[in-house]
């Protein structure tokens, strides 16, 4: 099996894996403890919030660890809105994670006032359009770096500097930019990032919410007071450890990396592009990740070429992989202005760390040869 959907999620890196194995072979303790298990813990526990904060350029302080990014865009929105003592008006665009859009619409519900705003048909916000909605009691912006489904960059880093300068805080969801687009090391284009470990070659289950400065954040979890207050509960060590160690394999290799993902998804592209008339690459135009392609084919369905090449031997979804199996067309593709017919026709390919070049030719090949048989051709490459 030849797995194409690393936005979903990705292989544990070899280094990653052996960061963690101590952890779960042997005793560890609880970093909150005071013998010489949780000292060690709480050690292992501050080292990879560490290396966090060394590759974001922030102290180690203004890291919370979280059980995803989930989590940690829900504790941006929530935690700022959290500390308000009224209503006020908070704006996102059309085309966020269903994490960010739900937690838009929990605010709504809550009595604040949201604005979801519009993109052009590449799907990316305009600064233009962002300053026009802006009012006195403008609270919150929350914009993603990547787009999940698209692969499309935001100008986030305009985004930060028009925020900043008048006093909102800007919250960005970079879960999947980190590890796809160099990282300057200079200062966070955002007051709030987001990241995931298991989109960079960490384990499942623990993300991180990452703080430009020092920020009063109503926690949506009490017990313990751990995270700095942030965010109660045993803290997930193993997972920790694992994306402490990720983001210092990338801190040394991350460059090398997102230039090779680079050239295997433009061949691809290239040759699905002369092997698929009718081929339609979304945002194909735009700035985006160097690792992703979402393609459509008019006339076949995208949940219908997903188990096809499912059956062939190759893992690709239909769309991001939160929102597969509801039937339904992509809201990001609906945001951009794309016909319904041509959303639902919408697979997502997106190349990981491992990916390699043999195996991204076989899927080209298959992925000719079936659609070629789905529109009842006979494929004759790959057949």
């Amino acid at each position: 099996m030849i797995y194409l959907d690393h936005n979903a999620t990705t292989a544990v890196r070899p280094s990653v894996l052996a960061a963690m194995l101590p952890l779960l072979e042997e005793q560890s303790g609880n970093p909150a403890s005071v013998h010489g298990f949780g000292r060690t813990a709480r050690q292992r526990l501050d080292h990879a919030r560490r290396s966090l904060g060394t590759f974001f350029g922030v102290h180690d302080s203004l890291v919370s660890f979280t059980s995803g990014a989930t989590e940690a865009n829900n504790l941006a929105v929530f935690g700022i809105a959290g500390m308000r003592d009224r209503p006020g008006h908070a704006i996102t665009s059309a085309v966020e994670h269903p994490s960010v859009l739900e937690a838009f619409g929990r605010l709504q519900q809550l009595g604040h006032e949201v604005t979801l705003l519009a993109v052009d048909g590449s799907g990316r916000v305009d600064l233009e359009t962002l300053a026009r909605q802006v009012r006195p009691d403008t609270f919150l912006v929350s914009i993603m770096q990547a787009n999940n489904e698209t692969g499309v960059l935001q100008p986030v880093t305009e985004i930060g500097h028009w925020c900043r300068e008048r006093g909102i805080l800007f919250h960005m969801d970079a879960v999947q930019g980190v590890g796809r687009i160099p990282w300057t090391g200079e200062r966070l284009p955002a007051d709030l990032v987001s990241v995931s470990a298991h989109k960079l070659g960490g384990p499942q289950g623990v993300g991180a919410l990452i703080m430009e400065r020092s920020l009063s954040l109503q926690p949506m979890l009490f017990g313990g007071g751990q995270e700095r207050g942030r965010r109660a509960g045993t803290q997930n060590l193993p997972g920790i450890v694992g994306m402490g160690a990720a983001m210092q394999w990338l801190a040394e290799h991350e460059r090398e990396e997102i230039a090779a993902m680079a050239r295997l998804r433009d061949r691809m592209e290239e040759e699905l592009l002369a092997g698929v008339p009718g081929l339609v690459i979304f945002a194909r135009e735009a700035v985006r990740i160097p690792n992703t392609s979402l393609v459509g084919v008019e006339g076949i369905h995208g949940e219908t070429l997903v188990m096809n090449l499912d059956l062939a031997g190759f893992a690709i979804s239909s769309g991001a992989a939160c929102a597969s199996g509801k039937g339904e067309g992509s809201h990001v593709l609906a945001a951009m202005g794309v016909t319904e017919a041509l959303a639902l026709s919408a697979v997502r390919i997106s190349i990981g760390w491992n990916t390699r070049m043999l195996e991204l030719e076989r899927f080209i090949q298959q992925f000719i040869h079936i659609v070629a048989r789905l529109r009842g051709g006979t494929g004759a490459r790959g057949s």
